[in-house]
């Protein structure tokens, strides 16, 4: 053994190279045919190799401690109605500001109607400072369309004009008075900071151009200081990266609707007679909606307080059941009752009297 390691550390020569060779080569078997028989019954054919087959899916057994330890998540959250890592992260309020409200500018859209709130949170619940609906925006001169970006404006201008005035600071801070379609930001003024509020959109999908954007801006040019950016605003252009007021201020003023409905008149007369019927109703045109949406803005800062609408009385329904009594009512009933007994039975002992004379 020493003797072939010592050979194999030498400096290899071509005899060394043959020797080396020799002495590792091992003599190849030829390959054995697999056997077709059954390895303990020659006569039984062998059964077929059993193929890859995937993996079944394995349900995980749940523990005992699972069940102990679990937590049902809140309700809003079963039913998909809250975020709660957004929410936490917006009612979170710093730990030396004891008492200081952290209000929300919460925008929420339904089919018909468009809900702006500046709420707290507190360990009670939320607590609404201050609502603004479009369904309140015929009261102001805009009866058609109130659900579509120029209505979540004046909703937004709506609520910050209100809370303003709630809080006595309208008069200070009137925001930017001509919608230009150009980023405002309110600026600190000399006695009171502007109102703060951050923005909540829920579940909302924050695409660029959506409606609740619309909103922010309405509030923005209202007075109120949102941190925000215009990379979202309608208008905004992802390849320069910049923000064009004037296809946003056409947003603001319906120009988008504008737009459509000439489209529309000229491609499906009847589609547009149909569409936009109710703008018909009221003689409102492609051409005139800008000025609408300009006297609009000016009654919701001439007077932004919320207006009652007026209600019919009641209709007086008649009763078919008694009217329950009084206490009072019984007993006047009931005294009247016993006089008319006492005075029968005062005749009848008097018709007595009167025969027994007779007799």
């Amino acid at each position: 053994m020493n003797s072939l390691f010592y050979l194999i550390k030498k400096p290899i020569t071509p005899s060394l190279f043959l020797l080396r060779l020799f002495l590792t080569k091992r003599p190849l078997s030829p390959p054995i045919a697999p056997s077709t028989t059954h390895p303990q019954n020659p006569l039984t054919p062998r059964p077929p190799a059993p193929t890859a087959v995937a993996m079944a899916f394995v349900k995980a057994q749940k523990t005992k401690a699972y069940f102990k330890r679990y937590q049902v998540p809140f309700k809003r959250r079963r039913e998909g109605k809250t975020d709660y890592r957004a929410r936490v992260r917006l009612i979170n309020q710093d730990k030396n500001k004891y008492n200081t409200p952290k209000y929300r500018f919460v925008v929420r859209f339904t089919k018909k109607d468009i809900i702006a709130q500046i709420v707290s949170a507190s360990i009670a619940g939320d607590l609404v400072l201050a609502a603004a609906y479009s369904h309140e925006l015929p009261h102001f001169g805009l009866e058609v369309g109130l659900t579509n970006y120029a209505a979540a404006y004046a909703t937004g201008l709506l609520l910050a004009r209100r809370v303003l005035k709630k809080l006595e600071m309208d008069e200070e801070y009137e925001g930017n008075v001509e919608a230009t379609g150009e980023d405002y930001s309110v600026e600190p003024g000399d006695s009171r900071r502007p109102f703060r509020a951050l923005l909540d959109v829920g579940l909302i999908r924050t695409t660029t151009g959506n409606r609740v954007f619309g909103a922010l801006k309405g509030a923005l040019d209202g007075g109120l200081d949102i941190p925000h950016s215009e990379k979202r605003f309608a208008g905004f252009d992802k390849e320069t990266k910049q923000l064009d007021p004037e296809v946003h201020r056409k947003y603001i003023f319906g120009g988008h609707v504008a737009a459509y409905m000439r489209t529309l008149a000229e491609d499906e007369p009847e589609r547009y007679q149909s569409h936009f019927s109710e703008y018909h109703k009221r003689g409102l045109e492609a051409d005139n909606l800008e000025e609408l949406y300009k006297k609009v803005h000016a009654a919701i800062r001439a007077d932004p307080t919320p207006k009652k609408s007026e209600k019919a009385p009641p209709k007086e329904h008649k009763r078919y059941n008694l009217k329950k009594l009084t206490y009072e009512e019984r007993k006047a009933s009931l005294i009247e009752r016993l006089n008319a007994l006492n005075s029968a039975a005062g005749n009848d002992d008097d018709d007595d009297d009167e025969e027994e004379d007779d007799e």
